[in-house]
């Protein structure tokens, strides 16, 4: 398997070029052009790039804020195939070679073309791309397919012949970027003749009209082209039946340019398996599923085309002509996507006239249907991709799954069942990508996994060498070629269509070719046969083709064909090899051989009769006879034949009876076969068949005593019954071997005929005296042998009773002790005491309770006694210290002592180093005490906790040294040490485990051969180990070569060869310098070996170097050094001091540092300066060092690098230029330039000195200026604080009554619960026929009364909300209507919200609770926010308008101070910096005198504007100053009026932004200002309606012509996005100039309230307190758990979710829609975004109406938060009565706007979704127990049957 890693992880797309065999690579950010065998020819990165899914292409990044560098996914990957020529043409400049079609997710999923030979050349990409341009998907995560096709069109200009190259594209839906794709478009690629484009989805070329982009979100996964369709294949959730997700297949005909024909089928994985991950169109259609949610299991699934076309057709037939419906009047067929179209009844005939549809078939259908296939194979793995072969008429599946495991499955039978027949891992790392591709020749798959792209081959036939491995794989791409000997794939075999010639693998009835039997199969070497084999499956051969037998290594003999039967000449028995030795027969291997080939091999089995009886020589006859050979036995003439007939007639035949039983042999001893050595004894023998030998030959008893021979005369007498009875003559037997007993051999022989013995016939001699050394052995031997203890002189011992002179002795001696050991054990026992002696019994039960040591019983072990000689016993405790010797009683007999004490003792423990090391072990510990020589060696154990310490070296009896063994964890655990059974620890004896050496970094990587280099190493905790050692593993380069030689036969044998007597580490110990650093000097190795690895060994662990950064050491060849006199090596060097010595060499630094390096000259050290490849500089010292060496008197210079020493030769100072005087003539001139220098100095440090002065009187000049500035600003902040606090008192006293605009709660309401709405939902009424509307209102009355049942009402909610279609809008706007209709029942509205937030709640635990609230995604979200509106008014109508109008008015006052672009809206006063005016513009304040009508009195009223103002600016601030003190309700539009400029009494002029004398700049036109029209300061100007502007000269006054002023004209948009920005700018000037003068009465309003400041100006509001008592009652009835959810809930979610944000919105106004800078502002609780998670909820709970911004962590924060959590612990602490004072002031609030809402209609708009969603929500409600029994389903039912007159199943 080949394989090459790319960038650009997860790779996503794999593409094969069929004409080179070139392979294309897309992944993230990178595209890759391959060869077939994996090398990269080209290579090309696509992003990241400046984009944005919310942005239209080309993407500037001024016009899209959003825009950010952005991965570029790939999402299509084609081969566009160019336009072939005609017959006989050349390619001309039309001809189009064909291209590359990459689509990525960038730019809304533009697509490019690029070259088929160097993706780099891009061929085509548009830089402005229009909508229809937009190919894939902008989402990584959404799916998009396509395929190229070529179809027949109209004639396109460019290209004649009218043949169209297409895209046929199918994706997914996207909720970012353009949203009104179709789910499957048609692209033109080709021709392209402008106006025309590429990639375009043109009306002409089709598309799959959507009713719902949303709800018919298509999952695609594969599109092909096959036949004169198009296949999609894709999964989605079926919105019509089951809503649950599904598979289709889509089918489009290729010509269909209108989609008339589009069909599609459910397809049916029985099983549970419904969504497709791949898919693979060949000769069948194939699909793999899993489950919804991913799981283990997953099934391949085919479809034959056949099946899926016809059940197209069906569909097609059934919506043509039977409207969609079968024979039994079920929907078989229907219209999908929403469209509006149904299916219809047209003549039978039309399907097949329309086989693609037309303009008026019914269209698009699908099929209710699926089509419906069992699994062809099901694996426990989730399956990515698939694809399938066609293998000698065979398809063999190759799936990929999400391990990167590559499955491959055999399909056989019609119902194509699958079977998997092998599993290969192709990547571990990642999963398996859907394009799984197989090159042209079959023979090797492509596999594209996250980071790489690997060549599998599909099979490995020809790693299998015999046809039995070739058929036991199963492959179904292998067989076995009988006649070419080889496995191979079947087209590979010559005459694979011939029977017997190809044995395919995966037949389980195939087997080899093989000798089923052979005639004869055993036969004697000693004859010639002709030998018949019979052969199963035995090929035909072909005219004059022959096959011929081998038999072993002989030459091959002609075999002679019969049917399935060859024989064969066996061959002649010389040619035959020798026997093996020590056999009777060899086995060779026959081989039936075609040419060189071995079509099949038996075995035959040659046997030698001679060999059996010469190697049975005891029993010739027996073994000939019954031998398994057909052996016959002559005894006339001793020989073993395979002859029938023998030279003295007489044959014992091995087939005739009674075979072996007619042998003649000698059958048994008379008597016993126990003979005492040194008694004369003897021995009589029976034999049998003796009657065949009729000659005078005598017999003798033939006895084989250690090689010697015996031959005793025999006595033969003969019984009735034949049997033979001979009498040996008497012998003492004496052998030589210490021993008890010896087996010899006995046998007659007659004459020199060597008569048969029986099997096992033997004579035992024994000697009582051979091991018995005292009594009790003596005693010990079994009775049989008759050995006593004979007490006769010269000394006691063993002998036979008839052999002892003396009286034997009835009792052994007193037991007698020599050793004991050992002579030291623990009080508390425990430990084995082995005690040596004699007499210590005859058997183990004579010792049982009569050992004692030191007076304490010793228990007597079985498995160590030895009769008389040694006893074991276990060691019991003696309770303290005791010393004696030991005793072993034996019976009757008076105890034996050691002379040896005994001493029983305690051991202690004192201490142990090191106390630490690493988790791995590998530490030395050495364990220190007392008495640690207590027991044997063997009985000591050491144990850290319970892993074993293992002992090493000799244990002494104050210390030893164990080494740690590895741990699970770390800390410190106990020392124990047993002395065994008894254990030892210290009070303090602990050995802390740590954590493992870790080694980050080590360098350098490289050293010389000799060594000494040193490593500097870091890492984390290096100071636990005990030995750090650095270690090279060399081979010597012999081994190198022998390894090379075999390297061939190795691969073969797949074997791994390890030389351990040639593979040697050489070590160096490093030195800890601390926890992080070591140093390690490089180990020498010999020039004339091969370094295989270098490692680290800490205690055990082992840190390879090559694992540590991922480069390996490298060792160079030794830097060469030249002497320093390369011509007189052996003359000194001659030195100049002052100077340098240059040493020269070779490859100085490619293992070295300058800093590594040191020089010495003699004693001293010579400083290096420089190092490079050839030489070395080095400074000597001034004087000539001493020489360090005796043989000389000048120093020898010696360069040092690790431990490489080079000695460069003697140095010799040169004394002359050390003596010599400095010249007068220098002297002088040395000191007329010190004089120079001298005075060059004294002159820069006047001149600096008098800079210094100049720059300090600099300073002090800046220093005043600044402080003069100082006191300017300050002036100037007092006056314009003091002209901020004129207007504003002028402004208090203006405003407090219907000066203050503010909304009545009802227009609130509207426009709060439905913003954006134009109609005004509660001043609608019903809409119904008079007839109908009683009994509507009846049926609303009911659905009232179903509201008030919360069990209705939450399952209607949650029904809602479970619906696809069931938008975020219409959420939204179904909890406003429950508030309109639950707004009298304001405690019931909040009860019900509460349980709804608890269920939300516990969703979001099961999340992520941070991102509960923080969008309007549910219905109870706009609940609350509805109800937070409810309790918000009064405060804000009460307490928090006023402040805020004021604010508002003192930030306006401040920037309309200065010039304001009246179109961008950037102001010259303003602290935004993105809306700071910045061009330098010459303005002055004026003062315009407006006339004003006061009742019928007209007076001037001065206002104050800049002459660089528009009119419209000028009339803006007319307006707030004349009607400062009004509503806006009664205040004109500024766009209703004119200004008349007055000046006398006929001069009037009306001025404009724009008339004609607007002053024009090419295209541009400036609006016109006061500047312009040159109005003086004090002109008197009015303002008239406009459609009084004519003629009547009259001045417009508060109140005149109100009704024809009422509605305002809206500003422009930038007007207002000026207002909002230069109210949030402005909002941090006046928090910093408030603060200024803290004492300003009038400023109160305004000043905020810092933390812990203790100021309230106003109660904390009503509203909040209420979301407070909420959020106490949803944690006391179990939403979360403990003060920490109490904490969450209570404070990040409003703060988070709830904010308080000031926003200028038109529909706030009491009336009309402009808004500009007189809006009115109003705080109301609005979405916002994560984005502004600074906390803006001081509001909630300070009485300041300024939100602050506070940072999240600062200390503010955490002041804030402690603030929070003691406001909500105070009302924790009063909730006894918190929930009743919740309820009445709900219900308070409940009786005052009652009244004002319109509750039927919100009910009739509510009876709309129940309508939308009927059958859920009757379902709903009667699945649930409770429901049933309150009959909720069967009540709405008759709302139903009441508001719509709808029939129910009442």
């Amino acid at each position: 398997m080949q394989w090459v890693k790319l960038e650009g992880s997860p790779l996503s797309h794999l593409l094969l070029d069929p004409r080179v065999g070139q392979l294309f690579v897309g992944g993230v950010d990178h595209l890759y052009q391959l060869t077939s065998d994996l090398e990269v020819m080209s290579h090309v990165k696509t992003g990241p790039l400046l984009d944005s899914p919310d942005c239209l292409p080309p993407i500037v990044a001024q016009d899209c804020p959003s825009a950010t560098p952005t991965h570029n996914h790939n999402k299509l990957l084609l081969l566009e195939a160019g336009a072939e020529p005609g017959p006989g043409a050349e390619p001309g400049p039309g001809a189009e070679p064909g291209s590359l079609i990459v689509c990525g997710s960038l730019f809304q999923g533009t697509c490019e073309k690029r070259s088929l030979s160097n993706i780099s050349q891009l061929i085509y990409r548009t830089s402005n791309p229009v909508d229809t341009q937009y190919v894939a998907a902008n989402d990584p995560r959404i799916s998009t397919v396509a395929v190229v096709i070529t179809t027949r069109s109209k004639q396109e200009a460019g290209m004649p012949s009218g043949v169209l190259r297409l895209l046929m594209v199918g994706r997914g839906y996207t909720s970012r970027g353009p949203g009104d794709i179709p789910p499957i478009t048609t692209r033109r690629l080709h021709p392209v003749a402008p106006p025309r484009r590429a990639f375009s989805q043109e009306e002409e070329l089709g598309k799959l009209v959507v009713g719902s982009y949303s709800e018919y979100n298509n999952h695609f996964v594969k599109a092909v082209a096959h036949g004169d369709h198009v296949y999609f294949l894709f999964s989605r959730r079926d919105m019509r039946h089951t809503k649950e997700y599904r598979t289709y297949a889509s089918r489009l005909c290729s010509s269909d340019r209108s989609f008339y024909s589009y069909v599609e089928v459910p397809l049916l994985c029985r099983g549970g398996y419904n969504l497709a991950q791949g898919a693979w169109l060949g000769d069948l259609s194939a699909g793999q599923a899993s489950t919804p949610i991913a799981t283990s299991r997953s099934a391949l699934c085919v479809y034959t085309m056949k099946d899926l076309d016809a059940t197209m057709r069906r569909a097609q037939e059934v919506c043509y002509t039977e409207g969609g419906l079968d024979s039994s009047g079920q929907e078989e067929a229907y219209i999908e996507y929403a469209v509006s179209s149904k299916c219809l009844k047209l003549p039978k005939i039309a399907p097949p006239i329309y086989p693609c549809g037309g303009e008026h078939t019914p269209n698009p259908i699908a099929s209710a249907v699926p089509l419906g296939v069992p699994p062809t194979v099901t694996l426990n793995t989730q399956l990515t991709s698939v694809t399938a072969a066609t293998e000698a008429g065979h398809t063999i599946a190759f799936l990929g799954d999400r391990d990167g495991r590559l499955h491959k499955i055999f399909c056989s039978g019609q119902t194509l069942s699958g079977h998997l027949y092998g599993s290969l891992l192709v990547d571990g790392g990642g999963a398996i990508c859907a394009d799984l591709l197989l090159d042209e020749s079959q023979h090797h798959v492509y596999v594209l996994t996250d980071d790489r792209v690997s060549k599998v081959p599909v099979s490995s036939c020809e790693r299998q060498t015999d046809c039995l491995s070739c058929l036991s794989i199963r492959d179904p791409y292998c067989g076995w070629c009988v006649l070419e000997g080889r496995c191979s794939r079947k087209h590979e075999c010559e005459r694979h269509l011939l029977d017997n010639h190809w044995l395919w693998s995966f037949e389980q009835t195939n087997q080899c070719v093989t000798v089923q039997s052979l005639q004869p199969a055993n036969q004697s070497r000693d004859e010639q046969t002709q030998v018949t084999m019979s052969v199963v499956q035995l090929p035909v051969l072909q005219g004059a083709e022959s096959l011929s037998c081998v038999f072993g290594s002989l030459p091959p003999q002609p075999a002679v064909v019969m049917g399935t039967e060859l024989t064969c000449q066996s061959p002649a028995p010389e040619l035959l090899p020798p026997m093996p030795p020590g056999s009777d027969h060899m086995v060779l291997p026959v081989s039936l051989m075609f040419g060189h080939v071995t079509v099949a091999m038996g075995n035959m089995t040659f046997y030698d009769c001679g060999a059996v009886s010469r190697l049975n020589q005891s029993s010739q006859c027996l073994s000939c006879v019954g031998s398994f050979w057909t052996c016959n036995w002559c005894p006339l003439d001793q020989i073993c034949t395979h002859n029938h007939s023998c030279p003295r007639k007489l044959v014992l035949s091995h087939n005739d009876p009674p075979g072996p039983a007619s042998c003649p042999l000698v059958s048994s001893l008379r008597g016993s076969s126990l003979v005492p050595m040194g008694l004369s004894t003897t021995i009589v023998l029976e034999g049998r068949n003796l009657d065949v030998y009729q000659d005078e030959a005598q017999y003798v008893c033939v006895v084989e005593v250690e090689d010697v021979q015996l031959d005793l005369t025999a006595a033969v007498r003969k019984t009735e019954d034949n049997t033979h009875i001979f009498t040996c003559s008497p012998h003492q037997f004496q052998y030589r071997l210490s021993q008890l007993q010896y087996s010899a051999a006995i046998y007659l022989r007659r004459g020199q005929r060597r008569i048969d013995a029986s099997p096992g016939l033997r004579l035992h001699l024994y000697d009582c005296s051979a091991g018995q050394s005292d009594c009790s052995q003596c005693r010990a031997v079994p009775e049989e042998y008759s050995c006593v203890w004979c007490l006769g002189s010269p000394a006691p011992r063993c002998v036979y009773s008839q052999s002892c002179s003396g009286l034997p002795a009835d009792t052994c001696p007193t037991p007698q002790i020599t050793q004991v050991h050992p002579v030291t054990g623990p009080v508390e026992g425990g430990i084995l005491v082995t005690i040596t002696g004699s007499n210590l019994g005859t058997r183990y039960q004579d010792v049982v309770g009569g050992v004692k040591v030191a007076d304490v019983p010793c228990v007597a072990q079985p498995e160590g006694y030895q009769i008389s000689t040694r006893v074991v016993c276990e060691l019991q405790s003696s309770g303290n210290y005791r010393v004696g010797n030991v005793q072993v009683t034996v019976g009757t007999t008076p105890p034996g002592q050691s002379t040896q004490m005994f001493t029983y003792q305690n051991p202690k423990l004192t201490s142990l180093v090191p106390d630490k090391g690493p988790v791995s072990g590998g530490t030395k510990v050495t364990i220190k005490g007392q008495q640690l020589l207590t027991g044997q060696t063997s009985d000591l154990t050491a144990f850290l906790d319970r892993q074993p310490c293992f002992i090493l070296n000799e244990v002494t009896d104050s210390q030893f040294v164990c080494k740690t063994s590895s741990s699970n964890w770390t800390g410190p655990v106990p020392v124990w040490v047993f002395f065994g059974k008894a254990n030892r620890t210290g009070p303090e004896l602990t050995f802390r485990y740590l954590d493992d050496p870790v080694i980050t970094k080590a360098t350098p990587a490289e050293s010389f051969y000799a060594g000494g280099r040193v490593i500097k190493v870091t890492g984390r905790n290096l100071d636990v180990v005990q030995e750090p050692v650095i270690s090279v593993w060399v081979e010597p380069l012999e081994v190198q070569r022998v390894k090379r030689r075999r390297r061939l036969a190795l691969l073969t044998a797949r074997q791994h060869l390890v030389f351990n007597g040639t593979m040697t580490t050489v070590s160096e110990r490093c030195s800890v310098l601390s926890s992080s650093e070591i140093t390690c000097p490089t180990p020498a190795v010999p020039p004339e070996v091969r370094v295989k690895g270098v490692w680290f060994q800490l205690d055990n662990v082992r840190v390879h170097y090559d694992s540590i950064e991922g480069k390996s050491f490298t060792y160079y060849q030794n830097p060469q050094f030249f002497p320093l006199n390369r011509d007189a090596p052996d003359a000194p060097y001659r030195f100049k001091p002052g100077g340098v010595i240059a040493v020269e060499g070779l490859d100085l630094t490619r293992a070295m540092s300058k800093d590594e390096v040191r020089a010495r000259l003699g004693d001293q050290d010579c400083e290096v300066k420089t190092l490079d490849r050839t030489h070395l500089y080095c400074e000597p010292p001034e004087n000539q060092p001493l020489s360090v060496d005796g043989s000389s008197e000048l120093p020898m210079l010696k360069v040092f690098m690790g431990k490489l020493q080079a000695d460069l030769g003697l140095v010799q100072y040169d004394s002359d230029s050390l003596l010599s005087p400095i010249p007068l003539v220098a002297q002088i001139s040395l000191g007329a330039g010190a004089a120079v220098i001298i005075l060059s100095v004294l002159i820069v440090i006047l001149m600096y000195r008098r800079k210094s002065k100049q720059a300090l009187r600099d300073y002090k000049k800046v220093l005043l200026q600044l402080e003069t500035l100082e006191i300017n600003v300050g002036d100037q902040c007092r006056k314009e604080f003091t002209d901020l606090m004129t207007e504003m008192m002028d402004l208090s006293s203006d405003v407090g009554g219907p000066g203050l605009p503010l909304l009545d709660y009802k227009t609130y309401a509207e426009r709060i619960f439905f913003p954006g709405q134009q109609t005004a939902l509660l001043s609608r009424q019903l809409d119904l026929p008079e007839s109908r509307r009683p009994t509507v209102e009846q049926g609303l009355q009911q659905l009232n009364n179903l509201l008030n049942n919360r069990l209705f009402l939450t399952r209607f909610i949650h029904t809602l909300e479970a619906q696809q279609g069931f938008s975020q809008r219409d959420r939204g706007y179904v909890a406003s209507l429950l508030t309109i209709a639950l707004h009298d029942k304001l405690e019931y509205f909040t009860e019900v919200m509460k349980t709804l937030l608890q269920d939300l709640v516990q969703q979001y635990v099961a999340k992520n609770p941070k991102l509960m609230l923080r969008r309007t995604e549910t219905v109870v979200e706009k609940m609350l926010t509805n109800w937070m509106s409810i309790c918000l008014y009064s405060f804000l109508k009460e307490v928090a308008g006023e402040p805020l109008y004021m604010l508002y008015r003192a930030i306006k006052y401040q920037v309309d101070k200065g010039p304001v672009d009246a179109v961008t809206g950037k102001a010259k006063r303003t602290l935004n910096d993105s809306h700071l005016l910045r061009e330098d513009i010459d303005y002055s304040a004026m003062t315009l005198n407006v006339l004003v009508k006061n009742g019928v009195e007209v007076q001037p009223c001065p206002i104050k504007v800049l002459d660089t103002d528009t009119i419209t600016q000028v009339k803006d601030k007319i307006l707030d100053q004349v009607y400062r003190g009004a509503p806006f309700s009664q205040r004109p539009a500024a766009d209703s009026l004119d200004m008349e400029w007055r000046s006398g009494q006929a001069g009037h002029l009306t001025l404009s932004d724009d008339d004609v004398t607007a002053v024009v700049h090419g295209r541009w036109k400036r609006l016109n200002t006061l500047q312009h029209y040159k109005v003086p300061d004090g002109a008197t100007v009015a303002l008239i309606p406009r459609f009084l502007s004519s003629g009547v000269n009259q001045v417009f006054q508060t109140g005149e012509s109100k009704n024809q002023h009422t509605s305002a004209t809206r500003i422009t948009q930038s007007s207002s996005s000026a207002v909002w920005f230069r109210f949030r700018s402005s909002l941090v000037l006046v928090l910093v100039l408030v603060p200024v003068q803290p004492g300003s009465g009038s400023g109160s309003g305004l000043v905020p309230v810092q933390p812990g400041s203790g100021a309230s100006l106003v109660p904390v509001p009503v509203w909040f307190w209420l979301w407070s008592s909420l959020v106490l009652v949803l944690v006391q009835s179990g939403s979360g758990s403990g003060p920490v959810w109490f904490w969450f809930w209570s404070s990040l979610v409003p703060s988070f979710r709830f904010r308080s944000s000031l926003v200028p919105v038109p529909v706030q106004r009491s009336s009309g829609s402009g808004s500009g800078p007189g809006s009115s502002l109003v705080l109301v609780p609005v979405q916002s975004g994560t984005g502004s998670g600074q906390a803006w909820f001081r509001f909630w709970f300070r009485s300041s109406l300024v939100p602050v911004p506070v940072q999240p962590g600062s200390a503010q924060y955490l002041s804030l938060s402690v603030s929070l959590f003691r406001y909500y612990s105070d009302i924790h602490s009063a909730a006894s009565g918190c929930y009743q004072e919740m309820n009445s002031t709900l219900t308070e609030l409940s009786g005052s706007f009652a009244s004002e809402m319109n509750s039927l209609v919100a009910l009739h708009e509510l009876y709309k979704y129940i309508n939308k969603y009927y059958d859920q929500v009757i379902m709903s409600l009667e699945e649930d127990t409770s429901g049933q029994k309150m009959q909720l389903a069967y009540r709405l039912q008759q709302v139903a049957a009441l508001v719509e007159n709808k029939v129910t199943d009442l």
